[in-house]
């Protein structure tokens, strides 16, 4: 028996060591897995030969991550700057003979369009997303919403002139049944969901202190 003799350049063997690629999850995330797969309905078992049900929801999940919704929009010409009504000034409206558009301003909330008949989800259930088997802590739910880049003037005036609305990545925290609302948390520079203090926003952000 011999004993176990080290290399003299050890950094070299190690420089020289080749591993191949890994299937981990790198990226630190505060969204539970389950809250980006989509909804199918497909049997749990399937026949011989037919597509599997955890195939189809991550061929749906690949084929979803390559949408965006402001680029969809734009498809269409449809400004997302332009979906949200604003104050309008009654001195300087554009006339027809200028052919400034809109020579007729937007002035009807989205809400008044609002449909959820073709959701895949009630509320309920997109807010369920964030339950994590085993946890009692439920975590935000990925998604995006119309929101102003100016967080202070857009608490002031939402219907201000000078906001520009964009699609930003919010987590969503809770739910309300009498407003029909969702609160939403935007997403820092990382994509995560914190509070002042950069601790994970946790049961739509109710304390034991209230």
């Amino acid at each position: 028996v011999t004993t176990f003799k080290m290399p003299e350049d050890f950094g070299s063997v190690l420089d020289k060591q080749v591993i191949g690629p890994t299937t981990e999850n790198l990226i630190k995330s505060d969204f539970p897995v389950q809250s980006f797969q989509p909804k199918v309905h497909i049997a749990f078992q399937g026949l011989p030969g037919q597509c599997s049900r955890k195939m189809e929801i991550e061929r749906r999940r690949r084929q979803y991550l390559t949408f965006d919704i402001a680029q969809l929009l734009a498809d269409k010409g449809i400004d997302s700057n332009q979906l949200m009504p604003r104050h309008h000034n009654l001195d300087n409206m554009p006339t027809i003979a200028e052919k400034k558009d809109p020579v007729f301003p937007i002035y009807l909330p989205l809400k008044i369009f609002d449909n959820d008949e073709y959701d895949c989800r009630t509320p309920e259930e997109w807010i369920s997303l964030g339950l994590e088997p085993g946890s009692h802590d439920r975590k935000p739910v990925p998604g995006k919403a119309l929101l102003p880049t100016d967080d202070v003037l857009g608490h002031e005036d939402p219907k201000s002139q000078k906001l520009i609305y964009k699609w930003i990545d919010v987590g969503v925290l809770d739910y309300d049944k009498e407003t029909e609302l969702y609160l939403v948390h935007k997403t820092d520079k990382n994509g995560l969901v914190r509070d002042k203090e950069g601790r994970p926003i946790l049961n739509g952000g109710v304390t034991p202190q209230g």
